[in-house]
């Protein structure tokens, strides 16, 4: 395999030894050919434009009025959701209609937790504070779409799950059944968009953005995903993904390939996304034509697997890092370095690397 990283072995262990802890926090989901796009917008690609009419805004209590409500009263709120989602899309998708999306649930929402770090990172990042204006926030439950509303424009409630009453505001265990299915919404509510004639960006709340990641990406691509284990070839389905970023072109085919990623959870139970998605990415590749491109981890870091330098960093994501105060921790600290780093001079920078404080709770 050409262009294996020096450190793969690093990564293999720090990977494995952090998807060995059986619980975590839940947020709702978790070169060549490379072409630079504008700042100025999300995407440089057009599929035409569809206007949605606005509608009531969404209602906090909608979940609870779901719990016990009759057949016609239920159907009623989903439509009421479908009709906010399509109004938050036209809201908030650029020209060529891309979104940027994150999910929150209450913890991860409060004040001076995830979603502040998150948002504070556009606004440090180089050239990349308009892409909030393209954000659309999901929250999984009525706190976190609270505190959603008081820092964000775009937040959107995602409606329960049929026959699932369970509190997303709390833990929840990894891999447990309420885990699996609260993954799996994920790739409804994106299949939703795509079905809708809308392109997204999905990023896990715990990436951290400090350029824009849309550099990286090529345009000949149908979707692009960051890597858990990089070898090299940004084509090559040898690459591990990590669907806590997920970059993906509304089309016809796209859709089809995300219903077949959901019915091939039948062929695989008790496993989540992701793990899905790594093993049917030959045949989606193969006999479905999918062009799926995945990120150097050079560029687009994991705590797993990151480059310590900030001269080649788009974004960073807390993986490998079980805990909301772990994750809090390095993340902030490498937010105090990178403001530090901006503030260098040219001719600093450039004698590079810069690296950040080593190791932190969960950083390496």
């Amino acid at each position: 395999m050409m262009g294996i990283q020096p450190n793969l072995l690093n990564q293999l262990v720090s990977f494995l030894l952090g998807a060995s802890v059986a619980g975590v926090l839940i947020f709702f989901l978790s070169s060549e050919g490379i072409v630079s796009r504008p700042a100025a917008s999300i995407s440089s690609w057009s599929n035409g434009t569809m206007g949605f009419p606005d509608s009531p805004a969404q209602d906090a209590n909608q979940t609870s009025r779901l719990e016990g409500a009759s057949p016609q009263e239920a159907n009623h709120t989903t439509q009421a959701a479908e009709q906010e989602l399509e109004r938050l899309l036209g809201a908030v998708a650029d020209e060529d209609r891309t979104v940027i999306m994150t999910s929150v649930n209450e913890a991860w929402a409060a004040e001076g937790s995830l979603l502040d770090l998150f948002l504070e990172s556009f606004k440090n990042g180089e050239r990349i504070a308009h892409f909030v204006e393209h954000l659309l926030i999901v929250a999984l439950d009525a706190g976190a779409f609270e505190r959603c509303r008081a820092v964000h424009p775009h937040c959107y409630l995602l409606p329960p799950l049929a026959g699932n009453s369970s509190d997303l505001s709390e833990e929840k265990v990894f891999m447990s059944k309420d885990y699996i299915d609260l993954v799996w919404s994920k790739v409804r509510l994106q299949q939703r968009i795509l079905e809708l004639g809308y392109n997204f960006l999905f990023t896990d709340v715990d990436i951290m953005w400090f350029r824009n990641p849309l550099e990286r990406m090529s345009v000949a691509a149908h979707m692009v995903t960051s890597s858990d284990f990089y070898f090299g070839d940004p084509y090559s389905p040898i690459n591990a993904p990590n669907t806590g970023f997920l970059y993906v072109k509304s089309s016809n085919r796209t859709v089809g390939i995300f219903e077949a990623w959901r019915q091939a959870r039948a062929s695989f139970p008790g496993k989540h996304e992701q793990h899905v998605l790594n093993e049917i990415k030959f045949d989606l590749i193969e006999k479905r034509g999918l062009r799926l491109q995945f990120l150097d981890t050079v560029h687009n870091a994991g705590f797993c697997n990151n480059t310590r330098d900030f001269n080649t960093l788009y974004t960073m994501h807390a993986n490998c890092c079980v805990g909301l105060g772990a994750k809090l921790h390095d993340l902030g600290n490498l937010m105090k370095e990178w403001r530090a780093y901006r503030g260098m001079d040219d001719e600093r920078r450039r004698r590079g690397p810069v690296r950040w404080k080593v190791p932190g709770i969960c950083i390496h």
